[in-house]
């Protein structure tokens, strides 16, 4: 049985638990299957709190799995919540919210708000690692786009879907998916259209590592991914993580500066040495202390 995670009962969209058979690996599940898990403004906010604690509270975490519960990951936003459209709507008779101007300035909190959220998990130290199965549409796109490692079920379905729903896409697919696949026509049509795409073409344009040979298989699929991450060094790890992501967006100059201010830090670490150890045929998988817990105020 899963061991129940301390952060579980924050939340009433999210399941949040211990893997069952790799203590190291933090599960979090979107948890609205009924509603093919389609985000709403309550489970939205609980994406950026929870992203923004695990990993940093000192339990061992290594990796993510971030998962959907139901038939499908994620069936995008649940337009039904009339709370995200409440920001450009009128809620008085003073004339001036009648103004677009004012509306639109008011509305822009909200949107760098819903931004944030799934920027979490870029900022969540530790990999975060998606298994896409079913439905990963729209905001699903979004959300996955800021894992580090995506993998999925062979009838998974895919779309940038925003488009059809008469909106750019605004909370990181078009800025994330080009630079995760390249900036290519296909990429382009993908969101001009918001036509589905594939598994296959998913895994031809670099979105996913891999497809698992069956949908059973899926959770075996990804498991293996988060166990051998788990077998690294964590301080090598989230190392790791920050200067990819740093160097995506930077120089190759400054990428290299930033990440030899991190490891002259880092190599006075005894993770080096029972890393070399291991390595080296003295040991099995060597046991790391766990990060600690981040200073908050």
């Amino acid at each position: 049985m899963p061991q129940q995670h301390p952060l579980d009962d924050q939340f009433a969209h999210l399941s949040i638990y211990y893997h069952p058979s790799f203590s190291y690996v933090t599960v979090v599940a979107l948890n609205r299957p009924t509603k093919l898990n389609a985000i709403n403004s309550q489970m939205w906010k609980e994406i950026g709190s929870a992203f923004g604690q695990l990993g940093t509270i000192g339990d061992g975490c290594r990796c993510m799995l971030l998962i959907g519960n139901g038939n499908g990951f994620c069936g995008g936003i649940d337009i039904t919540d009339t709370k995200f459209f409440s920001g450009i709507q009128k809620v008085g008779d003073d004339a001036g919210e009648d103004d677009a101007v004012r509306k639109s300035l008011a509305f822009r909190s909200q949107i760098l708000q819903m931004q944030a959220a799934f920027t979490s998990l870029e900022n969540c130290p530790v990999p975060v690692v998606a298994a896409i199965h079913g439905a990963c549409i729209g905001a699903g796109i979004d959300l996955t786009c800021c894992a580090d490692v995506r993998v999925c079920s062979p009838t998974a379905k895919f779309s940038i879907r925003e488009v059809r729903l008469g909106l750019a896409a605004d909370v990181g697919t078009l800025q994330r998916f080009p630079k995760l696949v390249g900036f290519t026509s296909r990429v382009r049509e993908l969101c001009f259209t918001g036509d589905d795409f594939t598994p296959q073409e998913a895994l031809t344009l670099g979105f996913v590592s891999r497809i698992s040979l069956t949908n059973d298989s899926l959770m075996d699929t990804a498991n293996d991914i988060c166990e051998r991450i788990c077998r690294n060094s964590p301080i090598a790890v989230t190392i790791t993580k920050s200067s990819l992501n740093y160097s995506r967006d930077h120089s190759v100059s400054d990428g290299l500066e930033h990440v030899a201010l991190h490891n002259s830090t880092a190599l006075m670490s005894d993770d080096i040495v029972k890393s070399f150890m291991s390595r080296g045929g003295e040991g099995g998988v060597p046991e790391f202390n766990p990060l600690n817990l981040h200073a908050r105020l």
